[in-house]
């Protein structure tokens, strides 16, 4: 078992004496098998470039708004909302404005598909 206080660990981020890196630090709290969780902390028009994943991708804002651009959509994410994206989407972050957010990773195994639209949705 492993428990993270999010909160807690946002906070140590920006007090970190050095510089943060495009308007960001990030920390990998969780790293367990394909399953990796990262907290960002953004700063105000701190960015992530256009990239992608080869595993399932959430993006979850904690604290804060972020603009995520997704095929050509962009998409305005408040505090307690989140986007799922398939593995290999290209995406990009902006912070509108200082934010925190939770990027979660979870890899396939070699030769599995994605699920079908809509598998697991509640």
């Amino acid at each position: 078992m492993q428990h993270v206080n999010l909160v807690a660990a946002a906070a140590q981020l920006r007090a970190e004496a050095h510089a943060s890196v495009a308007g960001h630090r990030q920390l990998a709290v969780v790293r367990h098998g394909p399953v990796s969780m990262i907290l960002f902390a953004f700063e105000k028009d701190g960015r992530l470039k256009e990239h992608k994943s080869d595993g399932e991708v959430t993006i979850q804002v904690l604290r804060g708004q972020l603009s995520v651009e997704v095929a050509g959509e962009t998409l305005v994410l408040r505090a307690g909302s989140l986007v799922a994206l398939a593995p290999g989407q290209r995406h990009a972050v902006h912070a509108l404005e200082e934010s925190d957010m939770l990027l979660s990773i979870a890899r396939l195994p070699e030769g599995a598909g994605a699920p079908a639209p809509g598998a697991g949705a509640a």
